[in-house]
């Protein structure tokens, strides 16, 4: 009976988050690296947002975007004040991490979006 009640606790947990993940999703545009390269390209009014650590992007970085990692954004956010009129587009590794900073742009009134699949997607496209 005890170990039920455990699973169900863990089972709720992981619910939780998953349905977390969604909303969070829900709330903020998502870009597939294509729709990214092509706003760089063509929208001055596009800035990209590297919210991996400075560990993370020495290794590699999309030219001219902006670097704040996640666990610094909240006390960084008025260096983002002078983007407010833009579309911020948040990267990381993955989509995952971004896909949090995004959805705090979001909530803080920021036009944010995220880019689908991170840098690992955009190096394997090759993209500049």
């Amino acid at each position: 009976m005890e170990n039920n009640i455990v699973l169900y606790v863990l089972l709720a947990v992981v619910l939780f988050f998953f349905v977390r993940k969604y909303l969070r999703m829900r709330s903020v545009k998502n870009y597939s690296v294509a729709e990214v390269a092509e706003k760089v390209k063509n929208n001055p009014n596009a800035v990209l947002l590297d919210v991996r650590t400075a560990q993370e992007r020495s290794y590699s970085a999309i030219k001219n975007s902006l670097h704040i990692p996640l666990n610094e954004l909240n006390s960084r956010m008025d260096e983002l004040q002078k983007y407010k009129p833009k579309e911020i587009i948040c990267y990381c590794q993955s989509g995952s991490r971004s896909l949090v900073a995004a959805a705090k742009l979001h909530y803080s009134g920021f036009d944010a979006a995220n880019m689908k699949g991170g840098i690992g997607e955009w190096n394997f496209h090759h993209l500049k």
